[in-house]
């Protein structure tokens, strides 16, 4: 038993010690995403591959023309699938390095970029938006408002709106199309030039956020969630401050370094080719493509016949599921990869765990941070997500989480402008991916 007992013993201690070695590793080396079975990083493939039947069962009942998926852990992909079609018309297959308009997942990259900026002393989170964006200065916030001609009366807004105000959505800047309050759409409206982010005209950037400047706040800065054009704001502020277009500034420090070849705001001629085809419901829930029903505000081809002059920090960008994994990762290394550090282990902290929204998020048990939606002690009752989760979406139907306690990173896309099914697969792929955990 003595025997036995000491064996036990000098195995415990042999598998700490390559724990720790491994851990060490692990963090003078960050991964980068390679293939590996799904068994060499905790993960049951029997388990993994209900992926499949969940996915094909949504695409057999005409929820979407097709879906392709990507799932990471630490730095191994163990799940990278297409199926489906990307365009109905021709039956042409969907591929797995097929290009998404991924709409508000853009919001992330482009607050990354205003945390890079930050840390090199360029802006202060709490800095107003006034110092770099003069139009800003002395807002006010809406009081009245008459609806049967969008006039209104205003007050004075009792603080500017700063850099971290933006980044968390508590700046009271709302969207237009997409506004959650109507008499915010009726007044961006009657300005015009205000677009949410999908551009074919030639706007640029500056022009949309000097008129949206001028109107007044949804609520005081600070004191509500408010979901809209603050990361548009952003993506002006990163091209002030740097001197470069927003487009310049992402390709230069973020997509070159980090290997991300197939993110853009408009499609250069050789990947236009693989831009999945938009697709809507009409009334009787039936697929056809958005461009036919005239449901989108805007030319869903947008990335390639755009007038290359807007760059959308807040939802402009289009990518791959694969790119967008590489992000991920990036963040989940604490921020770096590739052997470069994109941000410090400490601003990863603040831009992906710390809660700016208090008890003021409309997802009750969850929090925003510096630009994610995060999973807190109470939301986590509800769903296998860990505490800590980070996620967010785009509006055709694109999804994603990074989840730092198991180091597992998620990308689902697909294309749909509006579905009864709303987020339903995504829900259920997290769960999925989770049960199938085998450590």
């Amino acid at each position: 038993m003595h025997l036995q007992s000491t064996l036990r013993t000098l195995v415990l201690i042999a598998l700490t010690a390559l724990s720790v070695q491994a851990q060490t590793a692990t963090k003078q080396n960050p991964p980068q995403l390679t293939t590996a079975t799904p068994e060499a990083v905790g993960f049951s493939s029997e388990r993994l591959n209900r992926l499949d039947g969940l996915i094909q069962s949504y695409i057999d009942k005409g929820a979407f023309p097709g879906a392709s998926a990507i799932v990471v852990r630490d730095g191994k992909i163990v799940y990278y699938k297409a199926f489906g079609k990307s365009d109905l018309d021709t039956d042409k297959p969907l591929a797995k390095d097929a290009i998404y308009r991924i709409a508000s997942m853009t919001k992330a990259i482009t607050s990354l970029a205003v945390m890079m900026l930050h840390e090199e002393g360029k802006i202060m989170l709490d800095d107003p938006i006034s110092k770099y964006i003069p139009e800003f200065a002395k807002p006010v916030v809406l009081d009245t408002f008459n609806e049967k001609d969008s006039t209104y009366t205003t007050v004075p807004a009792k603080r500017e709106i700063t850099v971290r105000h933006l980044l968390s959505h508590m700046s009271g800047i709302n969207y237009n199309v997409i506004a959650s309050d109507p008499r915010m759409r009726a007044i961006y409206t009657k300005a015009g030039a205000i677009p949410d982010a999908f551009v074919t005209q030639n706007y640029t950037l500056g022009q949309m956020v000097k008129q949206l400047a001028k109107q007044p706040l949804n609520h005081q800065p600070g004191e509500k969630w408010t979901y809209g054009l603050s990361i548009d704001v952003l993506g002006y502020l990163v091209e002030v401050v740097s001197g470069q277009s927003l487009s310049q500034f992402f390709e230069k420090r973020i997509f070159e370094p980090l290997g991300m070849k197939d993110t853009f705001f408009y499609l250069p001629d050789s990947k236009k080719g693989r831009l999945v085809k938009l697709y809507s419901e009409d009334k009787d829930k039936k697929l056809v493509k958005t461009s036919s029903l005239k449901t989108l505000p805007v030319d869903p081809d947008y990335p390639i016949m755009g007038a290359k002059t807007y760059y959308s920090g807040g939802g402009g960008l289009s990518s791959t599921a694969y790119d967008y994994a590489i992000f991920l990762q990036m963040l989940l290394n604490n921020g770096v990869y590739n052997g470069k550090r994109f941000l410090s282990r400490k601003s990863i902290d603040l831009f992906t765990q710390s809660n700016q929204t208090g008890t003021l998020f409309p997802d009750p048990g969850n929090y925003f941070s510096l630009g994610f939606q995060v999973v807190g002690e109470k939301g986590h009752n509800n769903d296998l997500n860990s505490i800590g989760t980070y996620s967010w979406g785009g509006a055709f139907s694109t999804h994603y989480i990074a989840d730092p306690k198991e180091r597992i990173a998620i990308v689902l896309m697909k294309q749909m402008w509006g579905t009864s099914y709303g987020g339903e697969l995504d829900r259920k792929f997290d769960v999925l991916v989770y049960q199938a955990l085998d450590d």
